[in-house]
């Protein structure tokens, strides 16, 4: 039933009113109409709330009190004030707002329900789906409140409550001079974000108590697919778009449009399908969509090509054409007979790898003994194409090395044939799996001796050292290019701890090979 309206903290919020003289108690009414029944707890801004009952029409309020009142409290009532003028089913309805000078106090709806902050740290990451849903209804609710000329300035997961009855509500606004509808719309991004990762940006959006995003060593915040399986890419992408300046931010109706379509399609498992951004200003005449500044860069480089290729062409054209007349004595050309697809140096450009189709017969799962081989039948799942399927293993206590039982696990590929390779990836359930890829000649057998002599007999490419994943998508791509590999097998030897802290585990969602 948690009501704080627990919002970006600053540094004047951090220390809050003292409640001295005039402290609530339960069982006072206030105005003569609003009884306190329980105190909740006190917000990033040191006010209390409380849970109480309008007397009156006999309905259960949630009570937001500052003391003391006056010129500390003004701030507070004006946007207390503001945000009724706003009605909208997303938005925590605002009753009446009372300044006694000791204390002030803003009486506003009692959502029964709990905020998304604490939904994320009782239950984890959020799957997609509600991830989405959730953040279409933020960004319903901004619509309404930037039409009135408003700027909301707390979208937070302490705001945005989610009721008993599935009623997604943003509450508390709190909007100062550095506060913008822009801020308001990556405030959604960082919504999704903290809905998908646990985790909330504070670069990109605020500070808070609440963990900052998982960082590279330039200090941009991982991708929500980079610390966990299963986020459709085009969510993904969504998402850093929105926390990314240098991406324009869409308008309110325009966010809310495009989450209303990736809502719909999520409630038809669909969303892997909904096709490129459609983001479009409710007062542009055109109906094409804005897009971004790098997509807009994408666009102009390929028209340039386009140019470039056609001018190729038309100077061919025209050499061809005007050759007619001089056919009988050509002049004599550097590089005559030289193959047009060849570069002057006469070297031929390298060809790109191309991803290597894998069926379920051709991998299979690799213990290292003493292991039990139980996870045999779930090595078709690394090559299905599925994110969401997965071979796991089994909890290890005591030690990430398998819990010192034995060297590691793998999964062995056998490509048919002899080939050229390039580069492995391998995308798993969580950061901190020590991998290595190793190579030999023929497959002794699916047995444990057969294991045993895998690993006995395979060399390990690049440096013989495994390396550790920092995030969820690992590459690898130490293969000699004048070698030819037909057995690969991609071995794991340090796990990453649980989920729930017990022991140590992972899955293994894809295994991904690239050759020519």
């Amino acid at each position: 039933m948690t009501q704080v309206g627990e919002g970006h903290e600053t540094a004047a919020d951090e220390a809050g009113p003292v409640l001295t003289f005039g402290a609530p108690t339960a069982g006072e009414i206030l105005a003569e109409r609003y009884q306190l029944e329980q105190h909740v707890n006190n917000d990033s801004a040191g006010r209390q709330v409380w849970r109480g009952i309008d007397v009156i029409l006999r309905r259960p309020v949630a009570v937001v009190l500052r003391h003391p009142g006056g010129a500390s409290a003004t701030e507070m009532l004006q946007a207390a004030v503001a945000a009724s003028r706003v009605i909208h089913p997303n938005l925590v309805g605002v009753y009446d707002a009372i300044d006694e000078q000791e204390r002030a106090y803003v009486v506003r709806e009692w959502v029964e329900g709990e905020s998304l902050r604490d939904l994320v740290g009782a239950e984890g990451p959020l799957d997609p789906a509600r991830a989405i849903a959730i953040a279409h209804s933020v960004a319903d609710a901004l619509t309404s409140v930037h039409a009135t000329g408003m700027i909301h300035g707390n979208v937070h997961p302490g705001t945005t409550l989610i009721g008993d009855d599935g009623r997604v509500v943003l509450a508390d606004a709190r909007a100062d001079s550095a506060d913008s509808v822009e801020l308001d719309i990556r405030a959604v991004g960082g919504l999704l974000y903290f809905a998908l990762t646990g985790h909330w940006p504070h670069n990109e959006i605020s500070d808070s108590a609440l963990p900052d995003a998982n960082r590279d060593s330039s200090g941009n915040p991982a991708a929500p697919r980079q610390i966990r399986a299963g986020v459709p890419a085009y969510l993904d992408d969504l998402t850093m778009d929105l926390l990314d300046r240098r991406v324009a931010a869409p308008a309110a109706d325009a966010l809310t449009a495009e989450l209303g379509r990736l809502d719909a399609a999520a409630e038809d498992e669909e969303y892997e399908d909904v096709g490129p951004l459609r983001f479009v200003q409710g007062n542009a005449s055109s109906s094409e969509p804005i897009k971004s500044t790098p997509k807009i860069m994408l666009g102009v480089g390929a028209l340039v090509i386009i140019a470039i290729v056609g001018l190729i062409f038309g100077i061919r054209a025209i050499s061809s054409s005007s050759s007619t007349d001089t056919e009988a004595n050509p002049p004599v050309t550097a590089g005559a007979g030289q193959d047009p697809e060849t570069p002057a140096g006469g070297e031929t450009a390298a060809p790109e790898p191309k991803k290597i189709a894998l069926t379920a017969d051709q991998v299979r799962i690799v213990d290292a003994p003493p292991g039990s081989r139980g996870d045999s039948g779930e090595a078709k799942y690394v090559v299905d194409g599925d994110p969401e399927t997965a071979w796991t293993t089994s909890r290890y206590d005591g030690a990430p090395n398998f819990g010192n039982l034995k060297e590691g696990m793998g999964v062995l590929i056998n490509l048919g044939s002899p080939r050229s390779l390039a580069e492995v990836r391998v995308s798993t359930s969580a950061p901190g799996v020590a991998m290595d890829v190793r190579y030999g000649t023929n497959d002794p057998g699916d047995s444990q001796s057969g294991d045993g002599k895998i690993l006995k007999d395979y060399k390990k490419l690049g440096d013989g050292d495994a390396e550790k994943s920092t995030g969820t998508n690992w590459a690898f791509s130490g293969f000699e290019p004048d070698q030819k590999y037909q057995y690969v097998l991609v071995f794991l030897t340090e796990l990453p701890p649980n989920e729930d802290g017990a022991g140590f585990k992972v899955s293994v969602n894809e295994i991904e090979l690239y050759g020519f």
